[in-house]
């Protein structure tokens, strides 16, 4: 079975080559494109889905079209057919001592999915895979190559969690400090006004002052002298 880590890139792949084709459909088609995951790490022993899928400007006739895919070590090897497109029985693996009945079609023909599972996956399968397709009248052949990793053991998943927390926390220190910044702002303004305040009334205190005395002055009294 495939792991959930597969299956989550298997599901980002196929969302970005959807968006890629919705792309494609409204900014006009030009000619015939394959879309391949370049790499796909596989564990030993499991099954692994290989993804290819095609866009072109042309609907797919099932008598014009073709395609195969092909198995090489390295890319300077030469290339092993293992699967291929039959106008009668659509697609067909072939007989192969490396893979034996271990491959599988997978994908839709009406929805221009290419897609293969091989299953119990060995060491040996390492390598590349080669999806070709042509789709007349196109007269572009399309060509995908996907390189099989083979690995004994999986990375651990990111843990997702430990993101959010940490995005938890430096929102709530952002926050935090924000909302510092607003009180001690508040309170240097009103540290300000409460000061500004102060010296107004002071200096209507002294202005008070020295009207009192001045009226004080105008209407004093001289002292009698003495006789």
């Amino acid at each position: 079975m495939c792991s959930r880590a597969q299956e989550r890139s298997f599901g980002v792949q196929l969302v970005s080559a959807a968006l890629l084709v919705l792309l494609l459909s409204l900014s006009g088609c030009s000619s015939m494109d394959v879309l391949v995951s370049s790499k796909i790490n596989a564990l030993n022993g499991t099954t692994v889905k290989i993804p290819c899928t095609f866009t072109s400007c042309y609907k797919m006739d099932p008598i014009k079209f073709a395609m195969n895919w092909t198995y090489q070590e390295s890319l300077n090897d030469t290339e092993e057919m293992f699967m291929v497109y039959y106008r009668k029985k659509g697609m067909v693996a072939l007989r192969s001592d490396r893979f034996g009945d271990r491959v599988t079609f997978a994908g839709l023909l009406e929805k221009n999915d290419l897609a293969i599972t091989l299953s119990d996956v060995q060491l040996d399968d390492e390598g590349f895979y080669n999806c070709y397709v042509r789709n007349p009248p196109d007269r572009i052949q399309g060509h995908g190559v996907i390189e099989l990793i083979v690995v004994t053991e999986l990375p651990p998943p990111r843990d997702s969690t430990i993101a959010v927390a940490i995005g938890a926390s430096v929102g709530g220190l952002l926050a935090l400090l924000i909302l510092t910044m607003v009180v001690l702002k508040c309170l240097r303004r009103h540290q300000k006004q409460e000061l500004i305040s102060e010296e107004k009334m002071e200096e209507e205190g002294k202005l008070e002052a020295e009207g009192v005395a001045e009226e004080g002055t105008k209407h004093a009294h001289p002292l009698p002298a003495d006789p």
